[in-house]
């Protein structure tokens, strides 16, 4: 088969790692699952893999794309204990398990080879060209949170030294391109911006069980949603600071309910305990309602019967949550930061990071103004008119690889 015109298939060397232990890496390991699969679905002439798996974890990719062409596995020792420190070990171990698993590539028809580095590591000296994807800068963005401690931040900054040094650098939106650049001085001309896209069962369509889902959780009607993250990247005391200026107001006539209820969907029993304590400070805990981790399918439901989805933010690469809303058919009200204003454009309201007084003016307006609310809405519809798909991202993708790609040297 021949799934992209023009491009030459290639041996793709790729660390799977996150694909294993996807609580630890979730945005990663969505990506690997969205990106593997389309390009399952669409095989190109010359193509293969050589997967980096960790010994100590069950190879998830065993028997689950039966139209990759997957010419071995190297395995690699666990580092997830080092923590930090496994930002200097890994590129070392990364350098000698990818020797020789570029070659002869060419003889099984590819145009050479390269190392794509979609999780975090990076090889260091790597004998092929290195392709990563930097989906996340809040590293950099935010070293007070990633840069605690010595190897830390030793780590972060080889980890910055090594993506300088690669042949391309693929980022998920044209903010976090200025960011890389910026932040890391990676050159302008290695970098590719290539968006990533809702996973498929986020849709329009999903509304259909929204309301079975809502019944389920014990949520009335009208709610909103937060389907983030729970770590420094969130602004999550904003949020609910936020909530609690509007629980201090009077309820607005034709209001259904007051305050606006938020659905929180996905926080760890430490997580959960955490955010109840805050909002118990904050005089909001009644505002809060829990879901746990839901399988896609149940969570796109759930967000597609939601009033809007909340996307507070102090650092956000690529914008999935909010994309995912997008798809489902939700307006989202999100900081303007990161990718955030790219994604959502006119599909949501946009309000500066930490003033909450916007964010409960923003909730406010969206929660009871019904014309506003058909308004944003229509804006979502017009947008999902030219939906992206992860065949999208994995067509783009092979074309940076083919682009980076060359013959590996000889053992």
């Amino acid at each position: 088969m021949t799934g992209v015109a023009g491009v030459a298939g290639v041996r793709v060397v790729m660390d799977i790692r996150p694909l294993q232990d996807p609580e630890r890496a979730p945005l990663t390991a969505a990506y690997l699952e969205g990106l593997l699969g389309a390009i399952d679905a669409d095989p190109l002439d010359g193509e293969s893999f050589a997967f980096l798996v960790a010994l100590d974890r069950d190879d998830p990719t065993e028997g689950r794309w039966p139209s990759l062409d997957v010419i071995g596995r190297r395995l690699l020792p666990p580092t997830r204990a080092l923590r930090a420190g496994a930002l200097v070990t890994d590129p070392f171990l990364l350098r000698g398990a990818i020797t020789g698993a570029g070659w002869r590539a060419e003889r099984g028809g590819a145009a050479g080879s390269v190392y794509f580095a979609a999780a975090g590591a990076l090889p260091i000296g790597s004998p092929i060209p290195v392709v990563a994807a930097l989906l996340d800068l809040a590293p950099w963005q935010l070293p007070d949170a990633w840069q605690r401690g010595a190897f830390a931040r030793f780590g972060q900054k080889l980890r910055a030294r090594l993506l300088r040094d690669a042949a391309a650098v693929i980022v998920p939106s044209r903010a976090a391109s200025a960011e890389a650049r910026r932040l890391l001085h990676v050159r302008q001309a290695k970098v590719r911006v290539v968006p990533m896209a809702p996973r498929a069962a986020y849709r329009p369509e999903a509304a259909v069980a929204a309301e079975a889902e809502r019944t389920r959780l014990g949520l009335d009607e009208r709610y909103a949603v937060y389907a983030g993250r729970f770590d420094a990247r969130e602004d999550l005391p904003t949020l609910l600071n936020a909530l609690a200026l509007l629980s201090a107001e009077p309820a607005p006539a034709g209001a259904p309910s007051w305050p606006p209820r938020v659905c929180v969907v996905g926080a760890t029993p430490d997580d959960r305990a955490s955010l109840s304590r805050a909002a118990v400070k904050a005089g909001v805990a009644d505002a809060i309602a829990y879901a746990p981790a839901l399988p896609d399918e149940r969570l796109a439901a759930l967000i597609s019967g939601a009033r809007f989805a909340l996307e507070p933010a102090l650092a956000d690469a690529g914008g999935v949550a909010a994309m995912e809303a997008l798809a489902a058919g939700v307006p989202v009200i999100a900081s303007a930061v990161g990718a955030l204003p790219e994604v959502i454009g006119a599909a949501g309201i946009l309000v500066e990071p930490g003033d909450a007084a916007r964010l409960a003016t923003a909730i406010r307006a969206v929660w009871t103004d019904n014309a506003l609310h058909r308004t944003l809405c229509a804006a979502v519809a017009a947008r999902a008119e030219t939906p992206r798909t992860w065949a999208d991202v994995a067509r783009e993708t092979r074309a940076v690889w083919a682009e980076a790609a060359r013959p590996a040297p000889l053992r």
